[in-house]
C-alpha cells in the first residue's frame, strides 16, 4: 500500500526535529552555554537531578527519530511508540516543569501530529 502523504510528512517532521535538537542540545551541553545561571537556576528547580534531565531529553528524542524511521517503514509499533512515548513525557513535564505554560506549545503539536497518524488512511497504512 502506499504511504498516504501525512505520515510521510509527519515521519520526517519527527526525524528532522529529533536529528536537529541532539544536535543542538549536545552542543549547548558541551559548550557551557547552560552554565547561564538563569537557565540554571531553572533547571535547578525540578525535583529531578540535572543528569537524569538530561538522559530523560536524549532517550525521547532518540525515539522520535526511532518512531520516524519506523513509521516510513509502515511499522505500527513506530506510531504507537510515539504517541506513548511522548504522552509519558508530557505526564512526566506536567508534574515535575517549573515551567508548564512552555509545554504548550509542544503539546498542540503532538496533538496535530497524532490526529494525522490516526486518520482512516493513516490507519490502512499501518495495518498492513
Amino acid at each position: 500500500m502506499t504511504r498516504p502523504t501525512s505520515v510521510t510528512v509527519v515521519a520526517w517532521i519527527l526525524i528532522l526535529m529529533g536529528g536537529i535538537s541532539l544536535v543542538t542540545m549536545t552542543l549547548v551541553i558541551t559548550s557551557g552555554m547552560i552554565d547561564d545561571p538563569a537557565a540554571r537556576e531553572l533547571i535547578s528547580k525540578s525535583p529531578i537531578p540535572v543528569p537524569v534531565q538530561y538522559a530523560i531529553t536524549y532517550i525521547g528524542l532518540l525515539i522520535m527519530l526511532v518512531c520516524g524511521v519506523a513509521m516510513l517503514k509502515g511499522q505500527n509499533w513506530g506510531r504507537w511508540l510515539y504517541v506513548v512515548g511522548t504522552a509519558a513525557g508530557f505526564l512526566i513535564g506536567v508534574i515535575t516543569s517549573p515551567l508548564k505554560q512552555a509545554m504548550i506549545p509542544g503539546f498542540v503539536v503532538f496533538v496535530v501530529l497524532t490526529f494525522f497518524l490516526f486518520r482512516p488512511q493513516a490507519n490502512r497504512y499501518f495495518s498492513n
